[in-house]
C-alpha cells in the first residue's frame, strides 16, 4: 500500500512539479530580459574629454571627476587641444562625455546657414547625430586683448599685425577666423591680408607671447573662471576690446550672445575694468553619447549643477546648468531633470542604492505583470485539474466494472483490480479537493466501494 501511495504521490506531483518549473523559467527569462535590455547596471567608470590642463574645461572636469567619485564613479580625464578634437573624439565614440564650444554642433551650423530652427522641426528632421547635450554649463566669451591698439569699433587695425588665433584645428581658431574675415582682415578663406601674421598659439602660450610683445594681440575664447583670462584680466598694460557691433555680430553668427563685464567687476580696488565691456559669447555644451546610461545622465547633470550654479563675473546665480542654446538635440534626461528635478530615488538615497532599487523594480513590474494573470487563471486550472483527477477515476472504474461483467476473473487478475480500487481511493484521500466538490468526492468513494462489493462476491459476477 505504501508503494502505491508514493507511486500515486509521484503521478500527481509530476505535472504540478513541471507547472512550477515553468512559470520559475518564464519569471526568470522576463526577468533576464528587463535587466539586459531595459535596465542594465550603469557602468562603473566614464571617459569625459576635456581641453588643455589649464583651461577651464580641465577644471571643470576635476571637480566633475571629484564629484562622481563621491557616488562610485571613475571618471577619467582626457586632456585634449579643444573643441574640435574633443567633437571628433565623442563622434568616434572614444569618450562617453566632454565639453564642446558652441557654434560647433549640427543645430548651431544649421541657424549660421539659415535653415529652420531645429525646436521647430519634426523628430524625423532632427540632425542625424550621435551625440545629445545634457545643458549649456557656462558663457564662453571672445576675449580679444592687446596692448596698444584700440579695437573697439572693429578689428581692421589688425590688419598687418601678429595675432594670436588658437591652435590649428581648435574651436578658438574657428572663432576667430570667423570675426577676422568678418572684418576684411582675412578673406573669405581665411587668408590672412595685407602682411597680417596669423599665429597658432592658444592658451598660456599665447597670453605669454602677447605679454612677451611677441605678438600685437590674441583672441581667446575661453570661460572667465580659466586661469588664462584671470591671468589677462590681473595684467597691466594690456588693453581689451569692448565692440561696439557686438549686437550685430550675434545676429550675423546666431550661435553668439553678448554679455558684459562691469565696470570694477575684476578688482573694485583698482577700477579694473574702468568702463563695461561688452563682449561677444558662445556658451560651453556638456554633450554625451546618446546611449549613455540614464543613471549616469542624471548624476553627471546633478554634478554639473554643483559645479555651475554659482555666479560668476558674467553669469547670475542658477543660470548654469540650463538647457536653452544647446548645438546638439537635448537628451531626454535633460527635459526630464530641468521639469522635475532629479529623480526621486536620487534624491533620497545614494546613486548607488537608487539604481539598484530603480533597477528592482523595473525587474518587477513586468514578472508582477505576468503573475497577475496566472493567479487570475490558478484557481480555473485548480479546478480543470480536480475535475480531470475525477472524470479519471471514473473512467477507470468503468473499464473495471466491464471487465467484471465480461468474463471470469482469474486470481492475479482480481489482485489488480483490488490494488487499483486501493490506488484511487488512496488518491482521493490524499487530494485536498475545494469544498464545491465535496458531493462528487463522496460519490467517487461510494462508486470505489460498490465496485469493491461486486469483485469481492465473484459468485454473482458472470462471464
Amino acid at each position: 500500500m505504501s508503494a502505491s501511495r508514493s507511486l500515486t504521490r509521484s503521478f500527481r506531483d509530476g505535472p504540478r512539479a513541471l507547472l512550477w518549473l515553468g512559470l520559475v523559467l518564464s519569471l526568470g527569462l522576463a526577468a533576464y530580459f528587463v535587466v539586459k535590455h531595459f535596465s542594465p547596471a550603469p557602468p562603473k567608470s566614464l571617459v569625459m574629454v576635456t581641453g588643455s590642463p589649464d583651461g577651464a574645461y580641465h577644471q571643470f572636469g576635476l571637480k566633475y571627476q571629484a564629484l562622481l567619485k563621491l557616488n562610485g564613479i571613475t571618471l577619467t580625464l582626457q586632456p585634449s587641444s579643444g573643441s574640435v578634437e574633443n567633437l571628433a573624439q565623442l563622434n568616434a565614440a572614444q569618450a562617453d562625455v566632454g565639453f564642446v564650444q558652441g557654434g560647433l554642433g549640427p543645430m548651431a551650423i544649421a541657424a549660421h546657414s539659415q535653415l529652420p530652427d531645429f525646436e521647430a522641426l519634426e523628430d524625423d528632421e532632427q540632425p542625424n547625430t550621435p551625440l545629445r547635450s545634457l545643458a549649456t554649463v557656462a558663457h564662453e566669451p571672445v576675449w580679444i586683448f592687446s596692448r596698444t591698439l584700440r579695437l573697439s569699433d572693429g578689428l581692421g587695425p589688425l590688419k598687418g599685425q601678429r595675432v594670436a588665433v588658437g591652435v590649428a584645428g581648435s574651436g578658438n581658431e574657428k572663432v576667430a577666423l570667423e570675426l577676422l574675415s568678418s572684418y576684411g582682415v582675412t578673406d573669405h578663406r581665411h587668408r590672412p591680408l595685407e602682411g597680417t601674421v596669423l599665429v597658432a598659439e592658444g592658451g598660456m602660450a599665447a597670453v605669454d607671447a602677447l605679454l612677451a610683445d611677441q605678438i600685437d594681440a590674441l583672441i581667446l575664447v575661453a570661460s572667465v573662471q580659466s586661469p588664462v583670462v584671470q591671468k589677462l584680466l590681473a595684467s597691466d598694460g594690456l588693453r581689451l576690446a569692448s565692440l561696439h557691433q557686438a549686437e550685430g555680430l550675434a545676429r550675423r553668427l546666431p550661435y553668439f550672445e553678448t554679455v558684459v563685464l562691469k565696470r570694477g567687476s575684476v578688482s573694485p580696488l583698482l577700477d579694473r575694468p574702468n568702463k563695461d565691456i561688452t563682449l561677444l559669447a558662445t556658451t560651453t555644451n556638456l554633450v554625451i553619447q546618446e546611449d549613455l546610461h540614464p543613471a549616469l545622465a542624471y548624476l553627471l547633470l546633478e554634478a554639473a549643477r554643483q559645479t555651475h550654479r554659482m555666479p560668476s563675473l558674467l553669469a547670475r546665480p542658477g543660470e548654469f546648468p540650463n538647457p536653452q542654446g544647446t548645438d546638439f538635440p537635448l537628451a531626454e534626461e535633460s527635459a526630464r531633470y530641468f521639469k522635475n528635478g532629479r529623480p526621486f530615488l536620487q534624491t533620497y538615497l545614494p546613486f548607488w542604492m537608487a539604481n539598484l532599487v530603480q533597477r528592482t523594480v523595473l525587474m518587477v513590474l513586468p514578472v508582477l505583470a505576468l503573475l497577475l494573470p496566472l493567479i487570475r487563471l490558478l484557481p480555473w486550472l485548480r479546478t480543470w485539474r480536480q475535475s480531470r483527477r475525477i472524470y479519471r477515476h471514473y473512467g477507470e472504474l468503468k473499464f473495471l466494472e466491464q471487465d467484471l461483467l465480461s468474463h471470469q476473473l482469474s486470481p492475479e487478475e482480481r489482485a489488480q483490480a483490488r490494488e487499483s480500487l486501493d490506488r484511487i481511493e488512496a488518491d482521493v484521500l490524499g487530494t485536498r479537493f475545494p469544498i464545491d466538490f465535496t458531493d462528487r468526492v463522496y460519490t467517487l468513494r461510494q462508486h470505489v466501494e460498490l465496485v469493491r462489493r461486486k469483485l469481492d462476491r465473484p459468485g454473482s459476477i458472470e462471464p
